[in-house]
């Protein structure tokens, strides 16, 4: 490594040898065949359009998870993060989940309130992408929510310290385990005060539909500021 920190072709790592057995991702090809997208197919507002397809998604593909979603947020200072969490409601005021307000997409959305969400409905080639504005729900709503959850979820929601660092599996399950014990099945639990909901309020929300040849269909929805949406084709 020079002084000025800069890596030259020396201090490269060697090149491992492949192993045969682990199937080469840059061959791996899918060749879409579906109908395609266009303006004249969609919905008046994104929301009504997202229900069209994830009625489809449920319905008809019948996929695993449907409402699974890659949430993405980033901190204060630009750094990103992404997981998948389950999407619990959604309506034309927003996308709703829930998660513990300790945790590092809680923290990051303290900090930084975009976050975009993706829905990979792999199987019918196709995928939604929002992006938007995410600010707690009321905890009226998030009480309600909670009370709908099985009893072991209710537990979990208090034995978990999300994103926390902990010694080993067996402290968490002993953290369960004493819950367990003091609201036995049947026996209300109380909400946390540290878990809640979030509703991303959508600014965007992009239409991904596969097609042959890589010439996908992508058609998204932009808010305008009259509360209207303007529709737009991007490039595959």
């Amino acid at each position: 490594m020079r002084q000025d920190g800069r890596v030259t072709d020396a201090d490269a790592l060697p090149t491992a040898v492949p192993d045969p057995s682990v199937p080469d991702p840059a061959a791996m090809r899918k060749q879409y065949r579906t109908d395609g997208l266009s303006e004249s197919d969609l919905a008046a507002t994104p929301v009504e359009q997202f229900a069209r397809w994830f009625k489809l998604a449920v319905v008809e593909a019948h996929l695993f998870e449907p409402n699974a979603m890659i949430v993405s947020t980033a901190d204060a200072e630009g750094r990103p993060s992404s997981r998948t969490v389950l999407l619990k409601h959604f309506d034309e005021q927003g996308f709703v989940f829930y998660t513990n307000y300790d945790s590092r997409k809680a923290r990051d959305l303290g900090e930084n309130p975009y976050v975009s969400l993706l829905f990979p409905w792999h199987a019918m080639a196709r995928q939604v992408v929002v992006t938007g504005v995410a600010r707690r729900t009321g905890r009226e709503e998030t009480e309600a929510y909670f009370r709908s959850r099985p009893h072991g979820s209710q537990l979990g929601a208090w034995a978990s310290g999300q994103s926390s660092v902990i010694g080993t599996r067996a402290e968490l399950e002993a953290s369960y385990a004493e819950l367990q014990a003091r609201y036995p099945e049947g026996e209300p639990v109380p909400v946390p005060p540290h878990w809640g909901g979030f509703r991303v309020a959508p600014q965007t929300v992009e239409f991904w539909q596969g097609r042959e040849n890589r010439l996908h269909d992508r058609l998204r929805y932009v808010g305008q500021p009259d509360g209207g949406w303007r529709v737009e084709r991007l490039g595959p």
